[in-house]
């Protein structure tokens, strides 16, 4: 069967690619410690578990609207005052089948084939893919250390022309787990906003980033430019990867848009999940999630420390996202050899740079720390293992 030009442009994602090879060796015994995937250990909060076992009592369970039950796009709205100081509109909240989804929705209302779309490097690989998958070409902009792996206003300045029609904007980052400072993110929108350009701003980690000397969360990017597309998610910061539930917080004229879309695509998100995603918003829920991320900064700091000791330091420290992104070139492998040895020689599943771009492709490798801390002491040592016989 001849499958389309776009199934076949479309890499894997190597992230689940390796998770697939560590549940191979798991099924013949061994015991693998999976720092491949960013995926909380928590999971749900208590709350949002009792929901829905209640939801799902034999009550019919209908559609949904397609942009989301009323309730929970209120709730939303809700939590971005009460967090972050910003008042969203219920109107412009559309509740999708996770946040994959609400990058689908985004993309194909408006990307048209031909189009530049600027994208960091390295970055998330299926924010890539959906762009071009619409027809888009995607303009790579190699970041480095020195800009925590984060794009700059001057950098998108220098990469603009006359085909740019938007940028897609990641922070705090996947696969490098580091946030653009408010100032340079704000610089960045303006710039794209001169030139009648669209702005989608992938905030899943935010609620994660650390707080600052003041104890206040970080600002989402609609405190300065509430024209941005916003795209989040309930599978981080509220640990519920697999109930696939996300949203998107559009500008008003483009909701009707979205709307026609996600009536098309999707229909709608998961009622149960959306009923039970009500739970995460009580007082209780929130006091858990907040708890949760003060334990993953804790994470990070045992990760960080065991990486350095193991002489594998990272060359920029996350403040946001669950990840690790550190360079391996010093040890003769490429990340793919790298991954690849440390899964079957240790028993560690990691995640090659190949799969979030070009310039450190080869270079860098991404650990996720979403795992228990006994895993992820566990996991250090055998990587020290590993990596003295390299030496």
């Amino acid at each position: 069967m001849r499958t389309s030009q776009r199934a076949q442009a479309v890499a894997p994602f190597y992230a689940m690619e390796f998770g697939k090879h560590a549940a191979a060796l798991e099924a013949q015994g061994h015991h693998v410690i999976k720092l491949s995937i960013g995926e909380p250990d928590f999971g749900a909060p208590p709350a949002v578990l009792n929901a829905m076992r209640d939801a799902m009592d034999g009550r019919p369970m209908p559609y949904t609207a397609a942009v989301g039950l009323p309730e929970l796009r209120q709730a939303i709205a809700r939590f971005y005052l009460d967090q972050h100081g910003v008042e969203v509109a219920p109107s412009r909240v559309i509740v999708t089948a996770g946040a994959s989804a609400a990058l689908v929705l985004a993309t194909a209302a408006l990307v048209d084939t031909g189009d530049e779309v600027i994208i960091g490097d390295p970055s998330y690989p299926c924010n890539r893919q959906i762009v071009e998958s619409f027809g888009a070409h995607v303009t790579l902009i190699p970041t480095t250390a020195e800009t925590r792996f984060q794009l700059d206003a001057a950098s998108v300045r220098s990469n603009w022309t006359d085909r740019t029609r938007g940028i897609m904007i990641a922070t705090p980052s996947n696969p490098t787990g580091t946030s653009i400072p408010a100032d340079e993110l704000a610089a960045i929108c303006a710039l794209a906003r001169e030139r009648d350009a669209w702005r989608i701003v992938d905030e899943i980690y935010l609620n994660l980033s650390d707080h600052d000397d003041q104890g206040r969360p970080p600002r989402s990017v609609l405190s300065f430019d509430p024209d941005a597309i916003v795209i989040n998610s309930f599978s981080k910061y509220f640990g519920m990867t697999g109930w696939r539930l996300g949203w998107c917080i559009a500008p008003e004229p483009l909701v009707p848009t979205m709307e026609r879309l996600a009536q098309n695509y999707f229909l709608c998100a998961s009622a149960p999940a959306q009923n039970a995603a009500l739970a995460c918003f009580t007082p209780e829920s929130l006091a858990v999630c907040e708890a949760r991320r003060v334990e993953f900064a804790e994470r990070r700091a045992l990760v960080l420390e065991g990486l350095a000791r193991i002489g594998l330091p990272a060359p920029v420290p996350p403040d946001g996202a669950f990840y690790v992104y550190f360079d391996v070139s010093h040890t003769g492998l490429t990340s793919w050899q790298f991954c690849e040895r440390a899964l079957q020689e240790a028993q560690v599943a990691l995640t090659p740079g190949k799969d979030f771009g070009l310039h450190t492709a080869k270079t860098h490798v991404r650990l996720s720390y979403a795992a228990s801390p006994d895993d992820l002491r566990e996991g250090i040592t055998r990587l020290g293992r590993f990596v003295a016989t390299l030496r």
